[in-house]
């Protein structure tokens, strides 16, 4: 099924697991990814401009990945914030599976991975990374964002990556729109056709 992991709980296809070697926060690991899920042989490009042009999470509090997949994301918070509480946040469980065991691999102890509904209601963020899952059409898109974005402690940063040709540009003046006072929304740097957009809360 086309694009089955953006919106399977559970993925049909087989699931194939495989290794493969990727370098995150500077450290070269072995993880596992599967079929069905997002960038089954490594990193995508996206995710790698995402973690190539932020400044470092949070050293503490809490961080999110929205949309965590096999775990590149996650992990890479949790190695470089290891006081910090990380949270992955997926809808299919075979990719939460994945990024678990991912998480150990990585020798980190700081990530929690689960449903969106398994983070505590009153939990707020001081970092959200995101690659996030556009093709699952804007209107999904836009519920996913308006979920965990205004959970963004005050003073606290989302950094999203989105294709220009997927609507990084109509992606950004949109969160300008809905996410009204308090937010500030720009584009913070452009890479190999995608956007890299800083959502920054400043007040309630």
């Amino acid at each position: 099924m086309a694009n089955e992991h953006y919106f399977s709980a559970n993925p049909s296809s087989e699931i194939r697991e495989r290794q493969v070697h990727v370098t995150l926060a500077g450290r070269p690991l072995t993880l596992s990814t599967a079929a069905g899920v997002f960038s089954p042989d490594g990193v995508d490009r996206g995710t790698r401009v995402l973690l190539g042009s932020v400044p470092p999470p949070a050293s503490e509090g809490a961080l999110l990945d929205v949309g965590c997949g096999w775990g590149p994301i996650a992990i890479t918070m949790a190695l470089e914030s290891p006081d910090a509480q990380v949270w992955g946040v997926d809808v299919n469980e075979r990719v939460l599976d994945l990024a678990r065991g991912n998480a150990t691999a990585a020798g980190v102890s700081n990530v929690t991975v689960g449903l969106p509904d398994d983070v505590p209601a009153d939990l707020r963020f001081r970092t959200i990374w995101s690659n996030p899952p556009i093709r699952v059409g804007k209107d999904e898109l836009h519920a996913i964002l308006l979920t965990w974005l205004p959970r963004l402690e005050v003073g606290g940063d989302a950094w999203l990556v989105v294709s220009k040709d997927l609507g990084g540009d109509s992606l950004q003046r949109w969160l300008g729109g809905a996410l009204g006072d308090g937010f500030q929304v720009a584009r913070a740097s452009t890479d190999k056709g995608f956007r890299v957009i800083r959502v920054h809360r400043t007040a309630e």
